[in-house]
């Protein structure tokens, strides 16, 4: 009867109920500084532009910290483990092209590297011809570099975000206080998750020892 919007609900009036009735609800149920992660992503959902795969990143980790907060009340007869497994399977899809992208990256830097190494064989045949070019290569190489080192980071930074929820999820299941919590996510499903994070950090050392 108080309800700002009745159902049923699109996504937009969910998260319009949820700013309305956060503070009198549903800062009660979970941390109410996930305020932010309702705001974030109202803006960005109903934002009349496209999205970039870092903003794509920031939605699909802001809806993991909500869904993950909504798990210690309850699991809501399994929809919510289905949605954060949903949710986590398109956090790795996009980690998979964006590593592509990289990988795509490397290779056409790699090109430009040796294509330059030619050039500079043969310029030093040629001592007497200073080459306008050449400079002009310069600031692209930094610029490559520059992205590669910011897809390293960004690399770096999804899987320290992995490991602070996959810790929550551990803690939260050896504290005592949390046997009376709905369940999570099982030992076994946190174990898979470490395998597969320890194998990103592998294949990122890997790389950066390339």
């Amino acid at each position: 009867q108080i309800l700002y919007l009745k159902p049923p609900w699109t996504l937009a009036n969910l998260l319009k109920c949820y700013k309305k009735h956060w503070m009198a609800v549903f800062g009660y149920v979970v941390p109410r500084s996930l305020l932010s992660t309702i705001e974030c992503l109202s803006k960005h959902l109903y934002a009349d532009k496209p999205f970039d795969s870092a903003t794509v990143r920031i939605l699909l980790q802001e809806s993991k910290n909500l869904l993950h907060a909504f798990s210690c009340r309850s699991d809501y007869n399994g929809v919510l483990p289905q949605a954060y497994a949903e949710v986590t399977k398109l956090c790795e899809t996009l980690g998979e092209v964006r590593a592509a992208l990289v990988e795509q990256d490397l290779s056409e830097d790699i090109m430009v590297l040796s294509e330059n190494a030619a050039c500079e064989k043969m310029e030093a045949t040629v001592p007497n011809q200073q080459s306008t070019e050449e400079k002009e290569l310069h600031p692209s190489f930094h610029v490559a570099q520059e992205n590669r080192h910011q897809e390293i980071w960004s690399v770096l930074e999804g899987v320290w975000n992995t490991m602070n929820l996959y810790s929550i999820e551990l803690f939260q299941k050896l504290e005592p206080s949390a046997v009376t919590m709905a369940a999570k996510a099982s030992f076994e499903e946190a174990f898979l998750g470490l395998q597969k994070l320890l194998a990103a950090v592998k294949d990122i050392r890997e790389g950066i020892g390339r």
